[in-house]
């Protein structure tokens, strides 16, 4: 099917029959946090387009609208309405296509659909041609794996290369009638002369830019390439903006307060919270209605039909709108497209849940957090932050933890890594995945990357496998890349240093390393408390004179978890005891845990640690 969209109406136009469906028609206001993005959209597109004699000198001057413009990013950014809004804003034709529409089982009618789509355009230019997931049909020519596959670049390449040519030859006034590209008899021949009319604009869409064959992001080609990465606090509070302007929402709404719980949440997933926010706020209405009704006994309470027996009231829908409790309920229902491509959201782990490492928080908040909730502060002095840190330190310190903590502080994405996850014994594809991170990270900066168990993956080379030589250089390049991975942190964890190649341990790289010990005593009781916040404690307890006892001397974090883990057994069991044999119990409330049974008191805590 291929969509047709006129500029001020939107039609999808078959290519045999011609039928029309309905379409959407969003524009630039309808975006939000792409205020650059479409001021040079503007200048670039738009205005080129729509005056055609200052196209025509631009021409002239080689200095034309782009050929082809690359949108890419992660599902759910916004690829396709952003193609949708420059064609509606522009009032051209929007040839829109499925890169999979294309294909044909029939040799050579792949290359003739291709010819026919720049056909059409050229036909009703100034157009715009929208191919949709390009990456399916122009990979690498090197990686196809049938010879189909790269005759369809090659004739993407041709039919780009002739719109470049028609630009260059509309400047110039001539009508020259040549650049003819072979063609079946079904589709006929591509001239020069026939787009002397205006410009053809090809705007492509992928999730996958690098495994676009190279030919394609050459300039006369797809020159322009627009990254819509995942929107930062600022841009969801814009396309929130956007996204409840007509709702009629209340004062209370705290978009702010949205915009900041959102973090990882691309355009497409701000909408299904709203969306779910107002079906929720409707549920509400209707059972309310619906238990007026019952008051009223105009329904009773086993009706199957009470939802015909409805009554609503003249300007009541007006009222419909959702609050900032519908958005906390709908929040709960919403699951992040990071998430559902195995990315983490930001992690739900405070610096209170790690206790102490006062200093560890610091050093984070100067680098990291501070950074990214501040950029401004940072670039006006030129400041080149570090961007490698290396924990190290005994097993179950709370390394991982403190990573977390440090993506939930800054409000930053979160990928974990376990290092022997990326072992792989096919040659390549140990090296493909480090790659294939990386690039993820970059689509979700701000982005904390933690690999955890790191000397698996750079023990000193020479010491080490094949597989993991390999890993460690690919990793090296891409810790070097340090302006391409602009916004991407990373964090490794180990429990053995001297394990890890020293040429990862110089500046640009893993610059900074911190050791994470064991806690004191007066840490240890501040790891105690934050254990003990969601669980019942009895009131006699005194967490920080437990933490000082010899027992618990050279006690990890985690030592201190099982610890706490470990008394609520206990504290259960004596709950449970005390039910069966009919006596009552105390019910304990603790830092709003609700009523529970017996609370975990000094005795649970004291045998725990026999």
């Amino acid at each position: 099917m291929l969509e047709k969209n006129g500029g001020t109406g939107s039609k999808n136009m078959d290519l045999d029959d011609g039928r029309d469906q309905v379409h959407t028609h969003p524009m630039f206001k309808d975006f939000g946090g792409m205020r650059e993005v479409l001021e040079e959209l503007k200048y670039n597109v738009l205005i080129p387009l729509r005056y055609p004699e200052l196209l025509n000198r631009l021409c002239q001057l080689h200095a034309g609208p782009p050929t082809g413009i690359l949108l890419h990013g992660p599902p759910g950014c916004g690829k396709t309405m952003l193609a949708q809004a420059i064609a509606n804003e522009a009032g051209v034709p929007l040839y829109q296509i499925a890169s999979t529409e294309i294909v044909s089982g029939v040799s050579g009618e792949s290359e003739g659909n291709i010819r026919e789509l720049f056909l059409k355009a050229r036909r009703t230019a100034p157009s715009i041609i929208f191919i949709d997931e390009i990456d399916a049909i122009a990979e690498k020519r090197e990686s196809s794996q049938k010879r189909q596959e790269g005759r369809i670049v090659t004739q993407l390449l041709k039919c780009m290369d002739t719109i470049c040519e028609n630009a260059s030859v509309a400047g110039q006034k001539i009508s020259v009638s040549g650049s003819k590209v072979h063609s079946s008899p079904a589709v006929p021949e591509i001239s020069v002369s026939e787009n002397k009319r205006g410009h053809v604009l090809v705007i492509g869409a992928t999730n996958r830019p690098n495994a676009l064959d190279p030919a394609l992001r050459r300039p006369g080609r797809f020159n322009w390439e627009i990254e819509l990465g995942v929107p930062d606090e600022n841009a969801r509070f814009e396309i929130l903006s956007v996204l409840t302007r007509d709702l009629g929402v209340q004062e209370g709404l705290n978009l702010r307060k949205l915009a900041r719980d959102t973090a990882g949440f691309v355009g497409a997933d701000l909408e299904d919270y709203v969306r779910k926010a107002s079906v929720h706020a409707m549920r509400k209405m209707i059972n309310l209605k619906k238990d007026e009704g019952l008051k009223e006994c105009a329904v009773g309470p086993q009706d199957d039909n009470w939802w015909k027996q409805l009554r609503f009231m003249p300007g009541e829908m007006e009222t419909l709108c959702p609050k900032m409790s519908d958005f906390e309920v709908a929040f709960k229902n919403v699951q992040p497209s990071l998430k559902r491509e195995g990315f983490s959201a930001v992690p739900n782990v405070k610096w209170e849940d790690v206790g102490g490492l006062g200093t560890i928080r610091q050093e984070f908040q100067s680098c990291i957090v501070d950074p990214i909730r501040n950029p401004e502060d940072y670039e006006g002095f030129g400041l080149d932050l570090p961007a490698g840190f290396l924990l190290y330190g005994p097993p179950g310190c709370g390394k991982t933890l403190i990573a977390k903590a440090v993506a939930n502080e800054a409000g930053a994405s979160f990928i974990y890594i376990k290092g022997p996850e990326l072992m792989d014994k096919y040659v390549g594809e140990s090296e493909l995945a480090v790659r294939k991170i990386f690039n993820r990270a970059r689509t979700c900066s701000p982005c904390i990357l933690f690999f955890d168990e790191v000397d698996a993956l750079t023990a000193n080379r020479g010491e080490s496998s094949g597989v993991t030589d390999r890993i460690l250089k690919q990793l090296l390049i891409e810790l070097d890349g340090a302006e391409e991975r602009r916004g991407v942190y990373v964090i490794g964890a180990t429990n053995r240093p001297e394990w890890i190649d020293r040429a990862l341990l110089r500046p640009g790289r893993f610059e900074e390393q911190l050791y994470i010990p064991l806690p004191s005593p007066q840490e240890r009781g501040l790891i105690l408390k934050a254990l003990a916040r969601k669980k019942p404690i009895d009131t006699d307890v005194d967490l920080l004179a437990i933490a000082e006892r010899t027992a618990c001397d050279h006690f990890s974090g985690a030592d201190l978890a099982f610890l706490m883990r470990q008394a609520g057994r206990f504290a259960h069991d004596e709950m449970r005891l005390l039910k069966q044999k009919g006596a009552g119990y105390a019910v304990v409330v603790y830092s709003g845990a609700g009523p529970v049974g017996v609370g975990i008191t000094i005795a649970c805590l004291t045998f725990s640690l026999q």
